[in-house]
């Protein structure tokens, strides 16, 4: 298929990153057929409008023109003033269709590009004048050959259904002959509006397709290789060894500040050789028990260890250990549903030092 990504290593969607980038350098999906339909939309949309005010202003110019020739004395005056007036009035006549048309115009093109306003497009590119490169896109690249099959359909639809036409409408020529210039005018528009109609639909198709390819080559030639997605990503949120190694000190620093506040602790809860939660309760500085430290596996072991080292109490309770673990974090005071559990197991230390009750 025409547009289609030629290097097979190229799989992967391209990313919001490199979208953001290509549109950045003005690189964007556009169809330039859609264009052309929309101006001849536009331009039978505001002649049909148009025709009126446009056909009164015809007649009033040649009327003025023919009534005054007699009497114009032609000199460099005359002549200069003559055309700066009709210059005015072509102007007048013009001026509301090249307008029109040229709204239509970006409107067609904002529609399809969005808002972008970039100057990179005239930055100087070396590439740019690659000759053999130029050359190979201008006679052997398939869009190419789309771009002609495109005009050729286009030149066949404008030269064949207007001769089509035409040849159906010859038997109503000859009776033109008696008609008056009024009526000759209106056969006139009225086939050349024919002819528009018939030539519309086809013209229409072709756009809608050329939209569609337009945007489906422009995908392609985005696409990146998985390599380049997996550089991007690094690029975009770090290397992962890097961050793995930054996590994993960040923990060690955690854990030694744990285990410096362990000997602090009124109590160690453990689930015997996976978890250790170490409590400390003081009511002037907290009204609730405050989790100093937690860990599990080898930072359990280690909490138990340091512990040990300072005489502080170790209890082991598995459900209340579980519970701490999962729902307080540390230097948060513990939930209320927790408070019977954990007086429990404070209760039994102070009943055997009576001093620190």
């Amino acid at each position: 298929m025409f547009g289609k990504q030629s290097d097979p290593s190229r799989t992967e969607e391209a990313t919001p990153k490199r979208k953001r980038k290509q549109r950045q350098e003005g690189n964007v999906p556009k169809s330039q057929e859609l264009g052309k339909v929309v101006s001849i939309v536009g331009g039978l949309i505001i002649l049909n409008l148009w025709i009126g005010p446009m056909s009164d202003k015809i007649k009033l110019i040649f009327r003025q023109f023919l009534q005054n020739a007699p009497t114009f004395n032609v000199t460099e005056e005359s002549v200069y003033a003559l055309f700066f007036a009709l210059s005015i009035d072509i102007a007048y006549l013009l001026m509301p269709i090249l307008l029109f048309l040229a709204v239509l115009s970006f409107l067609a093109q904002r529609l399809q590009v969005g808002k972008l306003w970039t100057f990179k497009v005239f930055k100087f590119k070396l590439e740019r004048f690659n000759i053999l490169r130029g050359l190979k896109q201008c006679f052997f690249s398939p869009q190419t050959i789309l771009r002609a099959l495109k005009s050729l359909v286009f030149a066949l639809i404008l030269g064949c259904i207007p001769g089509f036409i035409l040849w159906t409408e010859y038997l109503n020529f000859l009776p033109m002959y008696y008609a008056t210039p009024e009526g000759v005018a209106a056969y006139m528009l009225e086939t050349a509006l024919k002819v528009v109609k018939y030539s519309m639909l086809p013209l229409i198709a072709i756009a809608i397709f050329d939209v569609w390819q337009s945007r489906y080559a422009y995908n392609e030639s985005l696409k990146m290789t998985k390599d380049e997605v997996k550089d991007e990503r690094k690029q975009s949120e770090g290397d992962p060894v890097i961050k793995n190694k930054q996590k994993q000190k960040m923990m060690e620093v955690m854990a030694r500040r744990m285990l410096a506040d362990v000997p602090k602790a009124d109590v160690v809860v453990t689930n015997p050789t996976h978890i250790a939660v170490a409590l400390s309760y003081n009511p002037s500085q907290a009204p609730a028990p405050v989790v100093l430290a937690k860990g599990v596996n080898r930072l359990a072991e280690k909490i138990k260890e340091v512990a040990r080292e300072n005489r502080v109490p170790i209890r082991e309770n598995v459900p209340l250990a579980r519970a701490l673990y999962k729902s307080v974090e540390v230097g948060e005071m513990i939930p209320e549903d927790l408070y019977k559990a954990v007086a429990a197991v404070l209760a039994s230390i102070w009943r055997l030092k009576p001093r620190n009750r």
